[in-house]
């Protein structure tokens, strides 16, 4: 049997390697790599701008889509003004992301959206975000090292029988954490499962009526114990469906 296909929607960054300062299309490989672990093929998707009018296009060619962490996403996809501390927002990969994002749940293509994706779910679905959690709840930590996940682990408090449980495999979660937004008003047809211990920050939101679309403000493909990337994949596996 072939494995499933996972899409991975990819940052648009400067980078810099061997002779080569430019802007690339990346992700760290703890994604890929959590995505071969549990039994999935990751192929990695820019953006691209004939894909938001025709998301399908590439839709059609996964089983599953995870929306990767990064860059804050521009608050003028929610309506907002721009908070002091939003900052390297990327428009082009935000704009793609959400059509992508608005089709799978559409169509009911398995959804996984990993920090900065929870968020984009939240978005795409009408919501808005809260653009500095240190200014609102009066602390750091939910960012506690920027750029390592040293000293980020905080527990989440799942909601019984919820998808966000379920993929967890436990109603107390440890997890990884690095992120200085979070959401804000919940974006329709979403619901909040997860809360942090620490503040009750929503933590995973999911939509009841969909097979398998599920944000997690946390960061599980950096933690070979966790069951959450695990669980997506082997519902991308199970659940492969036509276009609609």
């Amino acid at each position: 049997m072939s494995r499933p296909v996972i899409g991975i929607c990819t940052a648009l960054e400067r980078a810099k390697w061997s002779v080569w300062d430019q802007e690339a299309f990346l992700n760290p490989r703890g994604y890929v790599d959590a995505i071969h672990r549990a039994g999935g093929m990751a192929l990695m998707l820019p953006p691209d701008v004939e894909l938001e009018s025709n998301p399908d296009e590439v839709l059609d060619l996964l089983d599953g889509l995870v929306l990767a962490g990064g860059a804050d996403i521009d608050p003028a996809q929610y309506g907002e003004e721009r908070h002091a501390e939003t900052a390297s927002t990327v428009p082009d990969r935000d704009t793609f992301e959400i059509a992508l994002a608005r089709r799978a749940l559409e169509r009911d293509i398995p959804l996984l959206g990993i920090c900065r994706g929870m968020q984009l779910m939240n978005v795409a679905s009408g919501g808005t975000l809260n653009q500095h959690v240190p200014e609102s709840h009066g602390h750091e930590d939910h960012r506690r090292s920027p750029g390592s996940f040293d000293d980020a682990d905080h527990d989440v408090r799942l909601e019984a029988g919820s998808l966000a449980a379920r993929a967890a495999g436990e109603q107390l979660h440890g997890t990884k954490s690095h992120h200085h937004q979070g959401v804000d008003r919940l974006g329709e047809g979403l619901k909040v499962t997860g809360w942090a211990t620490i503040d009750d920050l929503p933590e995973a939101i999911e939509a009841p009526d969909r097979r398998f679309a599920l944000g997690v403000q946390w960061h599980p493909e950096a933690d070979e114990l966790s069951r959450v990337i695990e669980s997506f994949v082997h519902e991308a596996a199970a659940t492969r469906s036509p276009a609609s």
